[in-house]
């Protein structure tokens, strides 16, 4: 896989973030079973409730055209360190995640670690235990 083009993906996301309360902007790239990449930043809220982090962005714009499982999921946040998801958006990760997906974390298009969905959510509950 070509990891440092869906890094780059997510750093032009995070070009789009708005986060005026935070300041803490991050880009996230899904990349779908069939090679498509969906983009996403965060999206703050007044009411910090209502908003969206750039990972749960990505993949709802991917789920919303019909694509449920992800291979892997491109994150940037701060540049001097790696951002990893919230729990929420691990969650949603598991959701949609294959057993091989992967979670690039990255700090630029040369600079990024990858992850599996075990190693940044380990005995997540899927969709698997709802049929025990």
């Amino acid at each position: 896989m070509e990891y440092d083009k869906l890094v780059s993906k997510a750093l032009e996301a995070r070009k789009n973030s708005y986060s005026p309360y935070s300041k803490f902007k991050v880009g996230a790239a899904v990349l779908t079973e069939d090679g498509k990449i969906y983009t996403g930043c965060n999206i703050e809220n007044a009411s910090y409730g209502a908003t969206n982090c750039a990972e749960r962005t990505a993949i709802f714009k991917a789920v919303s055209e019909g694509h449920k499982t992800i291979k892997a999921i491109a994150i940037v946040g701060v540049e001097n360190g790696y951002t990893y998801p919230c729990g929420i958006c691990r969650q949603v990760i598991a959701e949609f995640a294959s057993e091989d997906t992967e979670i690039i974390l990255g700090k630029s298009e040369n600079d990024y670690l990858v992850k599996t969905l075990d190693e940044i959510l380990p005995g997540a509950f899927t969709k698997k235990d709802l049929e025990k």
